[in-house]
């Protein structure tokens, strides 16, 4: 009888482990499959700014069964009729954007949770049951999800104690662009203004009790955000990461069509 699937990556948040991952943007289930296999702890499917839909992600959570990562899902929006049919499909580790204040927050946590404390919907032949074969998935499930809230403008900087304070966040992600641009830094995610509000909102976020996330290509960001208390580092995106290893061949190549 197959059972409820650990989550290794929530269990290593609480138990002060850092975490290293990898986002994810393109929709190919054999390239999530392969980057699966790379030493990363989390592989990240990104719907908010992507193709990404319910079934793409099904694909690559199906690609990187058997592998040691953990599949994480950043929904469009704080949407709970999308978060149920991820949760139905079998996502247990959520980055929900774009969080504003603990009104927002309690929204996303509702949404991982049946009632009486939650708001997701009861269906039981879902692929999150293994098709109904999991024992007692219904009293069970909230054990094993990781709810991570994003925080990524000055207000919700500005609520950062009482987002944390929200019964059901697992974790508080910091977006530097979206914050960048909320700042009045539009595409100077490394502006001196910016990492300093990047570090004191992850000092914040660690102060409150509450596992630290933070996002940037960018070396020197990482080691900011590392040194401030972040628990979960994500210094690489798939296509950013492709193309910097492709334009890399070309340079180093041209010469054989001199």
């Amino acid at each position: 009888m197959p059972d409820l699937p650990k989550n290794k990556f929530k269990a290593a948040l609480l138990a002060g482990k850092r975490q290293i991952g990898i986002w994810v943007t393109s929709r190919d289930p054999m390239l999530t499959e392969m980057l699966a296999h790379t030493g990363f702890d989390a592989v990240t499917i990104d719907c908010e700014h992507t193709t990404h839909d319910v079934d793409s992600v099904v694909h690559a959570l199906q690609a990187m069964k058997g592998s040691d990562v953990t599949p994480i899902v950043r929904p469009p929006s704080n949407d709970p009729v999308f978060v149920k049919r991820l949760l139905d499909a079998g996502v247990q580790t959520f980055v929900i954007p774009y969080v504003q204040n603990a009104e927002e927050a309690e929204i996303a946590a509702r949404s991982v949770a049946y009632a009486p404390n939650g708001m997701r919907g009861v269906a039981g032949v879902t692929r999150a049951t293994m098709f109904g074969a999991v024992q007692n998935y219904f009293t069970r499930a909230r054990d094993e999800i990781c709810l991570i809230v994003q925080v990524e403008s000055q207000e919700a900087l500005d609520n950062i104690e009482a987002i944390a304070a929200v019964d059901g966040v697992d974790g508080i992600f910091i977006g530097p662009s979206d914050l960048a641009m909320s700042l009045g830094y539009p595409g100077q995610a490394t502006a001196p203004a910016v990492l300093e509000a990047i570090a004191d909102g992850i000092r914040r976020i660690v102060a409150a009790g509450v596992p630290a996330g933070f996002l940037s290509l960018d070396q020197r960001s990482i080691d900011i955000a590392a040194e401030a208390g972040a628990q979960y580092l994500v210094p690489a995106i798939d296509m950013a990461m492709f193309r910097e290893v492709a334009l890399g061949k070309v340079d180093k190549f041209k010469y054989l069509k001199d």
